[in-house]
């Protein structure tokens, strides 16, 4: 039963609400058309699902931010936003669709050094323009172990909304929640330079318990296959 009643995100009650209470006034138009009501509105609750995660807590490790699909792996400067210089770093980018968990997670222990909002467009989240063009939440992070990584929640075609709970001088923990991102959209992942990621584009991901990458690792970059 844990795996079907699992909990739901706090910031997707008033949208459960306003689901049901459509789903009502379908009903009293048309039968047929309040039980398309309901079905949305169980859309909306499975949508905002907030499952616990077991994280892997091992010094170096970075987290999974997102739940999603592997859909860019390469090298790129950190939104200008967080200043943090003009010198490409590794980079992970993980797509959520619209029924991925949409909570987003903290990839590593730290403190929040700085937050950088910036408006933009919806284009489709999978397009490496997207993190240049479209609306995005950037946060920057000073690790326990002295290392600088970025994290940017990126809006998508469909996702209007991007909510980020932390501040400027927020303590937290690998895995530990930090916001979410409604109805589809995307996760980068900023390393320092040359690290290798432990992933391959395509691979699945999930949030607060897949391992993208080892700061301690000497490790080769990994290759993938469709098996």
């Amino acid at each position: 039963m844990k795996s079907v009643l699992v909990p739901i995100n706090p910031a997707g009650w008033p949208f459960i609400a306003i689901f049901a209470v459509v789903a009502l006034i379908l009903a009293y138009i048309a039968e047929p058309l309040g039980w398309l009501g309901v079905v949305l509105t169980l859309w909306c609750v499975y949508f905002f699902r907030d499952p616990d995660r077991v994280t892997p807590t091992r010094a170096g490790l970075v987290i999974a931010p997102a739940d999603g699909r592997i859909c860019l792996i390469d090298e790129a400067v950190p939104p200008a936003e967080l200043e943090m210089g003009d010198t490409p770093l590794s980079r992970v980018c993980i797509f959520m669709n619209v029924f991925n968990v949409h909570v987003n997670r903290a990839p590593m222990d730290g403190v929040i050094t700085k937050l950088g909002y910036r408006p933009g467009k919806f284009l489709n989240a999978e397009l490496d323009k997207a993190s240049e063009f479209n609306e995005r939440q950037s946060l920057r992070m000073q690790t326990t172990d002295g290392h600088d990584i970025a994290f940017v929640q990126i809006a998508g075609l469909v996702a209007r909304r991007i909510v980020c709970q932390v501040h400027e001088g927020t303590q937290l923990k690998a895995g530990e929640r930090f916001g979410l991102i409604r109805f589809g959209s995307r996760v980068d992942v900023y390393m320092p330079n040359g690290t290798k990621p432990l992933v391959a584009v395509g691979q699945l991901t999930c949030a607060g318990e897949t391992v993208i990458a080892d700061l301690k690792s000497t490790e080769a970059a990994r290759t993938g296959e469709i098996r």
